[in-house]
């Protein structure tokens, strides 16, 4: 496959102010997003997301490195480069003065299509999002789901190469969310380039074929989800909230078929600790884990086995959770 999309070196540094020191938001990011492809940046707010998306959509000037979409070099021919790339941004900015099919048919004029063009591609599109009931409504009149559905139609109606979503599904409940979901796949089996940025860990998970996450404006890795959750140690977790007279992580790193273990106050100032072991199951693992606390003298509330999600490699990779 070849790469819609080519980012290399990219470097933003916001200068000193008067009270402020200077900013470094992105730390010389390097990607590659091929044709078709749903690929996903990940990170908490602040990691170097948005900024991205903004040097890739000409919003933010670069203080480096090269950013080519299609073919174009976004900072020598920015007007070609545009016409190939198309934003779906967190702050819903639809007109509330016009109505669901002129919020299209304006922006089909601004990229300069033909008024019967502008039409066709409005009503193709008031279909494919299930909008055409409400195509005489006002922007204000929708919820916010179906905000974010005209905003996506808006966004398609140049014919871009790449969609970019900047946090789409940010502030929709949960029911709303699965169903703007179901819109992206679906244009991901029509072959539309997409990159989503999100700090939803299962999000990426569901949507993305890779993900790259990054934190304090570095990549700290990029692979498929699966590749990501299987890079982790042992490739299982283990989770224990438990107490005991001496520390329990050394006993239990000790023990066949753990890879790992990792230890952090509960929080609750009653003495129990969260252990979480990396692990590879097996025949008498949870035996031996719990053999191991009891001739500790340990005393065990919780236990559970799980196969690792995004937000445990996250953890792993940076050592913090991710909503910090």
């Amino acid at each position: 496959m070849s790469a819609v999309l080519e980012v290399t070196d990219l470097v933003k540094t916001y200068p000193a102010a008067r009270k402020s020191p200077a900013v470094e938001a992105v730390r010389g990011i390097s990607f590659r997003v091929e044709a078709g492809e749903l690929f996903g940046l990940l990170g908490p707010n602040g990691a170097g997301k948005s900024t991205t998306l903004g040097c890739i959509t000409t919003l933010i000037r670069p203080t480096s490195g090269r950013i080519v979409v299609d073919g174009v070099d976004m900072a020598r021919d920015p007007v070609a480069g545009k016409h190939r790339i198309a934003v779906v941004p967190q702050v819903r900015n639809l007109d509330r003065d016009l109505t669901v099919r002129e919020v299209l048919t304006y922006h089909g004029r601004y990229f300069g299509l033909p008024a019967a063009e502008r039409e066709s591609r409005a009503g193709r599109l008031l279909e494919q999002m299930q909008l055409a009931d409400r195509a005489q409504a006002k922007p204000l009149e929708l919820s916010g789901g179906l905000q974010q559905r005209l905003l996506i139609a808006r966004a398609l109606m140049h014919d871009p190469k790449v969609l970019l979503l900047d946090e789409p599904t940010i502030g929709l409940d949960p029911q709303a969310r699965r169903l703007l979901w179901e819109t992206l796949l679906e244009l991901h089996r029509q072959g539309l380039t997409q990159i989503l940025t999100t700090h939803y860990m299962e999000e990426a998970d569901r949507l993305c074929d890779r993900v790259a996450i990054i934190d304090h404006g570095r990549i700290l890795t990029v692979d498929t989800p699966d590749a990501l959750k299987a890079s982790l140690p042992g490739g299982h977790l283990l989770d224990l909230d438990a107490r005991s007279p001496s520390p329990l992580g050394p006993v239990l790193e000790g023990i066949a078929g753990v890879a790992r273990v990792e230890t952090a106050p509960d929080g609750n100032g009653d003495g129990y600790v969260r252990l979480r072991l990396f692990v590879e199951p097996g025949d008498g693992l949870l035996d031996r884990v719990l053999h191991a606390v009891r001739d500790a003298r340990g005393d065990l509330r919780h236990i559970s086995l799980q196969p690792p999600s995004l937000e445990d490699v996250y953890v792993h990779l940076t050592g913090k959770e991710l909503r910090e």
